[in-house]
C-alpha cells in the first residue's frame, strides 16, 4: 500500500523487464511531447529507469506546474520548454527517432472549443511535419467510438467511430490528421485509444470513491466503465513503437474488465465502511473499450481492479493528495 505521493510515483514509474527489453531494443532516442499532463511525468520516469545508459530521454512541455521540470531533470531526463502551437518553438526541439505524443485537451472544451481543436487537430499536423522521419506513438481516446451496448463487451478497433460531442470529434480529427501524414510521408504511427487510466490521485475510481466518502449520491446513467492502472498504460505506450505502421494503426488501451459503476461504489464503500447512495438507473449502453488485441500483444495488466479499488479506498480514507481533475466519465452528452 502506498502511503505517500513519492511511493505512488515510484510504483507507477517502476519498469518491468519487458519495458527494459523494449527500451534496449529501441533504435535511437525518445522524445515525449506534452509531458506535463497526468500521465506524462511517471511515463517519462519509467522510460528513464528502463532505458540503458546513453539513450537520451527527452521531454517537452510548457512546464507550468512548479517543480516538475526540476524533478524530471534530477532523474536524468532532458527537458525542453515549448508551446507546440508555436512554430519556432516546435522547430527548436531536438530531433528524435522516437516521439511519444501525449499532448491534447479535453476539459474546458465546451468553454473554448477553438483551443481544443487547435491542440487536438492542428498541433498533431505540426508535429507530424516536424517529426516526419520519426516513429510516433500518439495517445488518442476511446471517446471516438460513441456508446456500445454493455452486453457487447465494448468497441473494437474495426468499429465505425461515432463521436458524441465536440471533444470526441476533435479526437477523431486528431486521428485523421495523424493518419494523413502517415500515408503522405510514410511515417510509422500507432494511435492508442485510451479510456480510462487511473492512479490514486485521479480517475474514475477516485471520482466514484470520493462521492461515496462524501455521502453524495452516484448517478448510474453511465452504468459501466473500463479502467487501467496508469503504470500499465505507460508500459504499453513505451512498448508500442515496434507496432507503429504506415498507414497509421489504432490500438485500444484499457483493462480487460467491464466494471459496473454500482459495484465499484459498493466495493470502495465496503472498504470505507460506508453504504453508497445511488440515483437513476443503468443505461443499456456506455462508453466502453474492448482491448483484447492490446492484451494479446502486451499481456494482461499487472494491477487488478480489486487492487485498484482497495488502494483507492485506503488513499481516500487517509486523505491522500489528489489532482482535483475529475474525469466526468458519467457525462453522456459529450460536454467536458
Amino acid at each position: 500500500m502506498m502511503n505517500s505521493v513519492a511511493e505512488l510515483e515510484e510504483l507507477m514509474s517502476r519498469p518491468t523487464q519487458a519495458d527494459r527489453d523494449e527500451m534496449e531494443a529501441l533504435h535511437g532516442d525518445l522524445l515525449i511531447l506534452g509531458v506535463g499532463g497526468k500521465m506524462g511525468p511517471t511515463l517519462a520516469l519509467r522510460a528513464r529507469r528502463a532505458a540503458p545508459p546513453g539513450k537520451r530521454i527527452m521531454a517537452a512541455a510548457r512546464f507550468s506546474e512548479p517543480g516538475l521540470r526540476e524533478q524530471l531533470e534530477q532523474a536524468g531526463i532532458e527537458c525542453c520548454k515549448a508551446d507546440l502551437l508555436d512554430h519556432s518553438q516546435l522547430a527548436a526541439l531536438p530531433d528524435a527517432d522516437n516521439v511519444l505524443a501525449m499532448f491534447g485537451r479535453k476539459f474546458g472544451s465546451t468553454d473554448d472549443p477553438t483551443l481544443t481543436w487547435a491542440m487536438n487537430v492542428y498541433a498533431p499536423g505540426l508535429v507530424c511535419e516536424r517529426y516526419r522521419n520519426s516513429t510516433i506513438v500518439a495517445f488518442s481516446s476511446g471517446n471516438v467510438y460513441g456508446y456500445s451496448h454493455i452486453a457487447r463487451g465494448g468497441s473494437v478497433e474495426t468499429d465505425e467511430p461515432v463521436p458524441v460531442g465536440e471533444y470526441a470529434w476533435t479526437g477523431l480529427g486528431r486521428e485523421r490528421i495523424y493518419d494523413y501524414h502517415s500515408r503522405r510521408n510514410g511515417t510509422p504511427i500507432i494511435l492508442l485509444r485510451l479510456n480510462y487510466a487511473v492512479d490514486l490521485r485521479y480517475g474514475v475510481l477516485l471520482d466514484i470513491g470520493t462521492r461515496v466518502f462524501e455521502r453524495k449520491p452516484i448517478d448510474l446513467a453511465m452504468g459501466a466503465a473500463n479502467v487501467i492502472w496508469q503504470g500499465d498504460a505507460n508500459s504499453v505506450a513505451l512498448r508500442s513503437f515496434r507496432h507503429a505502421t504506415s498507414p497509421a494503426t489504432v490500438l485500444n488501451l484499457t483493462g480487460p474488465e467491464t466494471l459496473s459503476v454500482r459495484r465499484i461504489a459498493e466495493t470502495i464503500g465496503g472498504h470505507l465502511g460506508i453504504t453508497p447512495e445511488f440515483i437513476g438507473a443503468e443505461s443499456t449502453d456506455a462508453l466502453l473499450n474492448n482491448a483484447q488485441r492490446c492484451h494479446r500483444l502486451f499481456g494482461y495488466p499487472t494491477v487488478t481492479p480489486d487492487e485498484m479499488m482497495e488502494w483507492t479506498a485506503r488513499w481516500i480514507g487517509m486523505g491522500g493528495a489528489t489532482l482535483n481533475k475529475p474525469t466526468h466519465f458519467e457525462a453522456r452528452d459529450g460536454k467536458f
